[in-house]
């Protein structure tokens, strides 16, 4: 029996379990893959407080031997379904099964794919999801952004600042986007800063060691053209990994609904990082998350009867 068990070993399941240990809980850390979430795509960060410059496999593995140098527990098996309304929470995995006063569910947000030609090949070396956090790498360089909503948009605004010239790809001939927003975007246009390319899909991702083209179809001729860009960012929205967590309450879009304590719908279940709804999706605010959670899981410990 765990005091708690954490659904995912990302930044934000790590920093619980660390928080959660030191508190005196027996912890107990499921992960499928590779701890570290979707950082570890990520072949330069310099946004994490204290550490000027490291590769997201360098921090992850810095966070996973911390946690586990404390005795944490760890077992890297998939969660398969669990049973999250009893008292006492049942979390079956593709090995075994496991019981816990308390379950933490940081299972992130996979970024949703092109699927273009190549486009997995390059992610972590000009392919990325993330234009906040990846964006500052490409200063002076072109780019290239693909979407058509708030976040596209957004992306665009934000790059606007560093790179030399961006390439906006959409696949319809209007935005989706915050009229506010798409009137920015029209008014770098015009200045030559932002290219439009409309009604158009990405093919193709091609380059050697890193991105240095991609090629374009238009929807409507069917040509191809082939761009030159150092980067190209992909912003057609993501998708929370939720499907297992049968009677937790999630909004439209799929993500857990949490108040700010991380609490959701269900009493002893928490969630947090990328695969809840929050306004800012970086690692600094998953171990937010984290460690926010910890402290309200050992409150309801504490008061479990």
């Amino acid at each position: 029996m765990y005091d708690v068990i954490i659904i995912g070993g990302g930044p934000s399941g790590l920093t619980c379990a660390l928080y959660c240990y030191r508190a005196g809980k027996k912890v107990l850390v499921l992960e499928k893959g590779m701890v570290g979430g979707q950082m570890t795509l990520t072949t330069k960060i310099e946004n994490f407080p204290g550490i000027e410059k490291i590769d997201g496999v360098s921090l992850a593995m810095q966070m996973y031997e911390q946690v586990s140098a404390l005795g944490v527990e760890f077992k890297f098996e998939e969660v398969v379904s669990c049973n999250l309304q009893d008292k006492i929470k049942v979390i079956k995995t593709n090995n075994s099964s496991y019981e816990a006063k308390s379950v933490y569910i940081c299972t992130g947000a996979s970024s949703r794919q092109l699927n273009a030609v190549g486009e997995k090949q390059f992610i972590g070396r000009g392919v990325s999801y993330c234009a906040t956090c990846d964006g500052a790498l490409f200063k002076n360089q072109d780019v290239a952004i693909v979407g058509g909503g708030n976040t596209s948009l957004e992306d665009c605004l934000y790059l606007s600042n560093l790179a030399n010239k961006i390439y906006l790809i959409h696949r319809r001939d209007e935005f989706r986007g915050d009229d506010i927003l798409v009137q920015r975007i029209k008014q770098l246009a015009m200045s030559g800063k932002i290219e439009l390319v409309l009604s158009s899909e990405v093919v193709e991702v091609k380059g050697d060691n890193k991105v240095s083209e991609i090629v374009v179809k238009d929807k409507k001729t069917n040509n191809l053209k082939a761009i030159k860009v150092s980067a190209i960012f992909v912003a057609v929205g993501r998708k929370p990994d939720t499907e297992i967590f049968e009677g937790v309450e999630i909004n439209e879009n799929g993500y857990i609904k949490t108040n700010e304590k991380m609490q959701t719908n269900i009493q002893g279940v928490f969630a947090g990082g990328d695969v809840r709804n929050t306004q800012l999706r970086q690692i600094v605010t998953a171990c937010s998350d984290g460690a926010v959670a910890s402290a309200s899981i050992n409150e309801y410990l504490a008061n479990l009867q």
